[in-house]
């Protein structure tokens, strides 16, 4: 993005106290300007809609250059400036950068006014390209982003940052144990892989944040096969992991000095004679037994293997787990939040600041310990569903016995990563990015601590 740079067009954003997007068009003048309004609450969530409704306006007058004031989200900090670029880019997404990879806006952008620094816009800009690398993975179809793939595709994410990569294939994940992870991906001919992105922006902490995140790139349901319909938006499977790859990439980018490493292990679940069945009984790496009751529970079973190798193997001190779990966290919440189920309360806190700054909508969960009857099996410590409902506490509550005590928040954002009707005008018909920004957030609150 250009710097206080003059082109055709201006878009002069401003808070109009009271009325809610409140867009003017002055045409007539040269340049022509566009203002847009927001209600009384200025918050980073508002400064998006401002900001993604500006974009949105110069586009559909097919023009072609635009110089966005910032003062207004300069107000806010840096956690504005952060929302206001997230507007911009994030209103100019189209679905068809997925095929080719484009994270830049489809018109040259400039910035403009003061309170903020070429640092912070910098910085700003770098978030908001990672989140639209994750739209861009969301949206690609399976057939173009299997499991390997998709180790790639975050290999190049991380490339010519201080990010170390390893990608774990099909034979060393047998070797190592992560059989829960084996018995999902072994149905499909696209092996399933474990990839490891480790920054350690903080090398005298002894603090290490372990995000994991589900990365099955097609969901068929296995066995317990999903109806068509649904199916369809399978591909989007994978949003868990790729959000925790680009939160960890845009901490690097920006030299966030803490340590956080993302485990995401992918895989496919597909039916063939080797995929698993209901009934089956696998152990877990952590060597818990797990009875297989629908093998369209798949997620929490990759996702339980990843939480044991992110405090066995990374030395997490804190962890995150971030996937499109349930079906049922969103027919509760729909696209509007995403649910969350916490360990530790004041960890719950640090999310809710968090989320605060990002702009995104999070719902916190009962864990009450009456509901971990449902998960107990008379065959093995724990099955993969529910005996009786409460699919989205059910789900949480079985990946908390495989985080060992640790601080824990688990994010199901099944509802919000991916929209048909976008719900604010930084979004558009597609993946959103949900979660990349609260991540960031959430880590860089640790440097601060």
């Amino acid at each position: 993005m250009k710097r206080y740079e003059k082109e055709k067009v201006q878009a002069r954003v401003t808070h109009v106290p009271g009325e809610y997007l409140r867009t003017q068009y002055y045409l007539d003048r040269d340049p022509a300007q566009v203002t847009v309004g927001m209600g009384e609450d200025w918050t980073p969530l508002a400064c998006k809609e401002v900001y993604g409704q500006a974009v949105k306006t110069v586009l559909a007058q097919k023009w072609e250059s635009c110089d966005f004031d910032l003062s207004p989200a300069a107000q806010l900090g840096q956690p504005g400036l952060f929302a206001a670029l997230e507007g911009i880019y994030g209103g100019s997404y189209r679905q068809r950068f997925a095929l080719d990879g484009t994270c830049e806006p489809p018109l040259t952008c400039c910035a403009s006014g003061e309170g903020w620094t070429d640092r912070d816009l910098d910085q700003a800009v770098r978030l908001a390209r990672h989140i639209l690398q994750v739209r861009n993975l969301v949206n690609r179809p399976a057939n173009l982003l299997t499991p390997a793939r998709f180790a790639c595709a975050l290999e190049e994410m991380a490339a010519g940052l201080p990010v170390q990569v390893q990608v774990y294939g099909r034979a060393q994940l047998e070797q190592l144990g992560l059989n829960a992870l084996l018995a999902v991906g072994t149905g499909s001919g696209n092996d399933p892989c474990l990839t490891v992105l480790r920054y350690t922006g903080a090398p005298d902490s002894t603090e290490r944040l372990g995000l994991v995140g589900k990365g099955v790139t097609c969901d068929t349901g296995g066995y317990c096969l999903k109806n068509a319909k649904s199916m369809a938006g399978m591909k989007g499977d994978m949003a868990g992991g790729a959000a925790t790859a680009a939160a960890v990439c845009a901490l690097a980018a920006n030299g966030v000095r803490v340590n956080v490493t993302a485990v995401i292990p992918a895989c496919e679940n597909r039916i063939s004679n080797l995929a698993m069945l209901p009934g089956d009984v696998i152990t877990s790496l952590s060597g818990q037994t797990i009875e297989v009751l629908n093998t369209d529970a798949e997620g929490r079973l990759i996702l339980c293997d990843a939480l044991t190798w992110a405090i066995r193997q990374e030395n997490a001190t804190r962890l995150v787990d971030v996937a499109t779990l349930t079906g049922a966290i969103y027919a509760m919440l729909g696209h509007v939040a995403a649910g969350v189920m916490a360990s530790d309360d004041s960890w719950y806190s640090a999310l809710e600041d968090a989320a605060a700054r990002s702009g995104e909508r999070y719902w916190r969960i009962p864990a009450f310990p009456e509901y971990e009857k449902l998960i107990d099996s008379e065959l093995a410590d724990v099955r993969n569903n529910s005996k009786d409902g409460c699919g989205a506490i059910t789900a949480g509550l079985f990946l908390k016995r495989f985080t060992q005590d640790l601080p824990w928040l688990h994010l199901d954002i099944a509802g919000t990563a991916d929209g048909s009707t976008p719900v604010w005008q930084h979004q558009v018909p597609g993946a959103t990015g949900a979660a990349v920004s609260t991540l960031y957030h959430l880590a860089a609150g640790m440097e601060e601590s």
